[in-house]
């Protein structure tokens, strides 16, 4: 819902989504008032910059011969249905229920799934990640790209360790991008509030954060892992790739309460 606000309330929109207001149906309404509040504005813009950043990514790995994007806790993503490269697969990855659920909404939309994806329902419960993705059709002799937005906060270390460890082994040029929490410690007064608030409100939601680093602790695990080469982004970076020279004023507060990552193979 935050994306299809952003599609109908900004512009230029940062990511251009003419997806994400069809699919919602009549789910999607805005309240114009609410949406302009900073806090709705801040999260509208982490959105669209999150996918953007996987997106811009994503985009390079093709440039490379990349062929195969996978789109982990894949939710609501539209990617898969505005996907501009014809050589590119996506396997989207998710629970089954939430896989039934978006099947429903295109459904309701008038929205036929494209040929280039392949659903991946996985019940990591019951099944790991690459064989989820074997059984699906996954090349896992060549490289491929994962975007991974809005779940590591709220994975456990060794379920993020275990699918970083499932990525690095995939063959080089395989590259990974992903958002993660930055850790509280060492926050400023106001910062540390904001980020209790941020913690309060999705615990209601039923979606505890489980998971936080600072940026060495991450840049650790991605070479613990494996990755060879790994880039942090902040709000003030993100800023000035995608919210530049707005007459809206649209941007990300600095210094922010989370990073964009990615890592190549």
């Amino acid at each position: 819902m935050r994306r299809a606000a952003h599609q109908v309330l900004d512009h230029p929109p940062v990511l251009a989504d003419p997806i994400a207001v069809p699919l919602l149906g009549p789910e999607f309404a805005i309240d114009r008032e609410r949406e302009m509040h900073a806090v709705a504005r801040a999260f509208r813009a982490f959105m669209a910059a999150r996918s953007r950043y996987a997106e811009d990514h994503l985009a390079a790995a093709v440039r490379t011969g990349v062929a195969q994007y996978v789109v982990l806790g894949a939710g609501l993503d539209t990617f898969a249905l505005r996907n501009p490269f014809t050589s590119l697969r996506v396997f989207e990855v998710d629970f089954p229920s939430t896989q039934e659920w978006k099947k429903s909404l295109l459904a309701g939309a008038g929205i036929a799934p494209p040929q280039g994806l392949t659903f991946v329902a996985v019940d990591f419960e019951r099944k790991a990640l690459a064989a989820g993705l074997a059984e699906a059709g996954f090349d896992a002799g060549a490289p491929a790209f994962f975007g991974w937005l809005g779940v590591v906060p709220y994975l456990t270390l060794e379920a993020f360790r275990s699918t970083l460890d499932a990525i690095a082994a995939l063959p080089a040029g395989t590259g990974v991008a992903f958002d993660y929490a930055l850790s509280p410690d060492g926050m400023s007064l106001p910062r540390r509030r904001a980020f209790d608030a941020l913690a309060a409100r999705v615990a209601a939601a039923g979606e505890p954060f489980k998971l936080v680093f600072s940026p060495a602790e991450l840049d650790h695990e991605m070479r613990r892992a494996g990755f060879r080469r790994v880039e942090q982004v902040d709000a003030d970076g993100l800023n000035e790739r995608y919210f530049g020279d707005r007459a809206d004023g649209l941007q990300l507060p600095s210094p922010g309460l989370g990073r964009m990552a990615a890592a190549w193979v």
